[in-house]
């Protein structure tokens, strides 16, 4: 272990977790690689070994091990307060699951989304429009000029439309 390296320990029913999902062949590799990492970490296995064995970077070992290293504290009191084995199962996930990534902004809220579907679920004659079926161009129109959005493509109009569509089809087969 490297002299910067965070110290892993885990209790027996923290073991008692990562073992089978380590071992697991259908759980997400990322997950299986994590509990891997910490696995060996409590080993006491330096990162640049661990990254070897796993083919990754060590930063991504340090990574890991720091974030088990910060939530230790919170998994040791979950232990103490008598958690359950399943609710210390759902903590050591929660710890091993990605952060949420920001990503850009919505563009569109849901309720004009919702607005742009149920215009689209209207014929076009009641636009005074002459055709028998909306285009993604007819629609980005008839939407702006309804005020229901300032802007909008016809790509975007598809895109809601394609995933309105999705839906609808895992529901009706599932």
């Amino acid at each position: 272990m490297g002299k910067n390296a965070a110290k892993i320990t885990l209790t027996s029913r923290q073991s008692a977790v990562l073992e089978p999902l380590a071992r697991s062949r259908t759980a997400p590799q990322r997950l299986v690689e994590r509990c891997r990492i910490v696995l060996m970490s409590a080993e006491g296995r330096d990162n640049e070994d661990q990254g070897e064995e796993l083919g990754v970077d060590r930063q991504r070992v340090r990574r890991w091990r720091g974030r088990w290293a910060s939530a230790s504290g919170a998994l040791s009191s979950a232990e103490n307060e008598k958690a359950t084995d399943k609710d210390l199962e759902k903590l050591i996930l929660a710890v091993l699951a990605d952060d949420a990534r920001s990503g850009t902004p919505a563009k569109f809220t849901p309720e004009q989304v919702a607005a742009i579907i149920a215009l689209a679920c209207e014929p076009p004659a009641q636009s005074d429009l002459p055709v028998s079926h909306w285009t993604p161009t007819e629609l980005a129109r008839e939407a702006i000029k309804r005020k229901i959005v300032v802007t909008i493509s016809p790509r975007h109009i598809d895109r809601f439309l394609a995933r309105r569509t999705s839906v609808r089809t895992r529901a009706s087969t599932g």
